[in-house]
């Protein structure tokens, strides 16, 4: 069994590379973030056409997530309790036994700004609603876009990048806060070639000279890790004609 996540950076733009993709890896489970469209112009249709259900929650221009299956998802919940605003990041469904929690973690834009503030009391509040999740689904994933790199490995100069959004203390911590739920970082739980990446800034032939960061996870709970048997990032969209700027994350599990 696939379970995949990847920001497609507009669904509007990315479909029939999504579609494509699908065709390719067969995944049970896709995660999409930045879907950047209302829930009334989602492509159900197209979707369905190629095997998978979808739930989905979007808004014009910005955010939005949606998860596709091959079996049904069920006990949707999508939005963040405790976060301020509407902003649609997160989307958790049943799909099997399987508890499937889509995030597009704020991006934070600035150190010491008000969207910095913002994304860590989202982050606090997606710790809280973690807890509760955990308590009655102990096989649960936590997967999508979260905009931190958690460690030196993920980041191609970490000097650079020390002290920056998407890389300062406050963030690295956030996610440590998140592990220590009993979650595990499966990517790093195989051999991975150095300088693995899921993003690339579309500026300065970054992708090209492999200037990214590794900010796109998958996080399962303890019974879901035990029957992991891989993960890899899946760089070939990325060389795609318009493509996003993030590359989609793949784990692969044993059947139950």
């Amino acid at each position: 069994m696939k379970i995949a996540t990847w920001n497609v950076n507009s669904i509007r733009v990315r479909l029939p590379q999504v579609l494509e993709w699908l065709k390719k890896e067969n995944p049970a489970v896709l995660c999409l973030q930045e879907t950047k469209i209302t829930d009334e112009d989602f492509p159900v249709e197209a979707f369905r056409d190629a095997g998978y259900q979808a739930v989905y929650t979007g808004q014009k221009t910005y955010n939005g997530v949606a998860t596709l299956s091959r079996a049904p998802a069920n006990d949707a919940i999508a939005s963040l309790p405790g976060a301020e605003g509407d902003q649609k990041r997160l989307l958790a469904a049943t799909v099997g036994d399987v508890r499937v929690v889509n995030v597009y973690v704020p991006n934070g834009e600035e150190v010491g700004s008000e969207k910095y503030s913002y994304k860590l009391s989202w982050l606090k509040a997606l710790e809280k609603f973690l807890s509760r999740e955990l308590k009655s689904h102990p096989r649960l994933v936590l997967l999508g876009d979260y905009n931190i790199a958690p460690d030196k490995r993920d980041v191609h100069d970490p000097k650079r990048w020390e002290g920056h959004v998407l890389f300062s203390d406050k963030e690295r911590v956030a996610f440590q806060r998140l592990v220590q739920h009993g979650l595990t970082d499966v990517f790093r739980e195989f051999e991975q070639q150095e300088k693995s990446f899921s993003w690339w800034d579309y500026r300065a032939g970054a992708f090209h000279r492999n200037h990214g960061l590794r900010i796109d996870h998958i996080l399962c709970s303890a019974a879901l890790t035990a029957q992991c048997r891989g993960c890899r990032i899946d760089i070939e969209p990325r060389k795609n004609e318009r493509p996003s700027d993030h590359a989609p994350v793949i784990a692969e599990f044993l059947p139950p």
